[in-house]
């Protein structure tokens, strides 16, 4: 899924290009997320005893505590071209069919109320999540995508953010898509031209080349036209019948859509509770529990920023607003298993903030 290779090239080549980030640091912006990935990653990790439904209840309640304004963009028609990816990736799951069946499509309708009762704008997408996504950060109506789909930055995503959940501990990853064209020294365009040669979703790649091989080729003969003169055919044949200009149009073209008016509202308590407890029959004290958290939460935030805007520049500064505490890493960040962490007292006094 995504660019191959792709974030190996970029932190080994472009660190300049990474910032880590914590969940505070999003806070009172909007963030689109490619709703798949979310769903997707529901799926892998949480126990069986725990629906992924309710997994998205408790990770758009975490964004909402932070003051995060989520989007949810879902999957629209997949492009003609991603077809053979969609086939195989069908054929590896044991699934008959890359179409929807009817389980799965009442799924995605069940998780579009849920984020509606929620408060939250729920975004189909003409095609790919992912390429809308960008286009949201383009028109400036988000800020930017959190995606684990590296293929967010060749659509134009100024932003991408990655390991992106509701948990204050958690490591968040962000890419900035100028500071990578400016290192390596290529436009946009030839950075689309590299993630074909990567290898992407939508149409095959030439075989024997490394990411370090094809960055050189692409920073020396700027387009894949270029290229295909001057390497050797014959030990890196060129795929017959090679779509990749199809794939370059893919990720250079807009969407075909009306910019989405966005909003936000007040989470609907009772329809909530209507929704998932009567209807998807969950328990209905995990529900008002979690949702008597979030109110104390936002109410507890609420008072600190009053004391903030009180203490005004006369603030006293305590040491530990100099320093910003990390964890020593001995593996690279995206591969790195999460560390749990002891609350210090005066975090036992405060309403908890950590979610799902």
């Amino acid at each position: 899924m995504g660019i191959t290779k792709l974030a190996e090239l970029i932190r080994s080549d472009v660190p300049e290009a990474l910032s880590h980030k914590d969940i505070s640091d999003y806070s009172g912006k909007a963030i689109a997320l490619d709703t798949s990935i979310v769903l997707h990653q529901f799926r892998a990790a949480i126990p069986s005893t725990l629906n992924p439904l309710m997994g998205l209840f408790y990770r758009t309640i975490g964004f909402l505590e932070h003051d995060i304004k989520p989007v949810f963009v879902f999957d629209g028609k997949p492009p003609e071209e991603k077809r053979l990816t969609l086939e195989k990736r069908a054929k590896n799951a044991g699934w008959g069919s890359p179409k929807l069946s009817s389980t799965e499509s009442s799924h995605i309708q069940d998780c579009q109320n849920l984020l509606k009762l929620l408060g939250v704008p729920v975004v189909q997408a003409p095609g790919d999540a992912e390429a809308l996504c960008a286009w949201l950060v383009k028109k400036g109506l988000v800020h930017g995508v959190a995606s684990e789909d590296m293929d967010t930055l060749p659509f134009g995503a100024a932003v991408l953010i990655r390991q992106f959940n509701a948990n204050k501990f958690g490591e968040i990853v962000e890419y900035s898509l100028a500071k990578l064209l400016e290192k390596l020294q290529i436009t946009h365009e030839e950075f689309v031209d590299l993630c074909i040669l990567l290898g992407c979703d939508y149409c095959e790649k030439i075989t024997g080349f490394g990411p370090k091989r094809a960055l050189t080729l692409i920073q020396k003969h700027r387009t894949i036209e270029n290229i295909v003169l001057h390497i050797n055919q014959q030990t890196h044949p060129v795929p017959e019948f090679w779509k990749y200009k199809e794939a370059r149009d893919l990720f250079l073209g807009l969407p075909e859509t009306e910019p989405p008016e966005l909003t936000w509202s007040e989470p609907d308590e009772e329809a909530l509770v209507q929704f998932l407890c009567r209807t998807k029959y969950f328990k209905e004290d995990r529900v008002r529990n979690r949702m008597e958290r979030f109110r104390e939460v936002r109410e507890f935030r609420r008072k600190e920023r009053e004391k903030a805007r009180a203490a005004g520049p006369s603030k006293q500064t305590h040491m530990e607003d100099f320093f910003k505490c990390t964890r020593k890493r001995t593996q690279p960040l995206e591969n790195a298993s999460s560390t749990k962490r002891t609350r210090s007292s005066s975090e036992i006094t405060r309403p908890t903030m950590d979610t799902c």
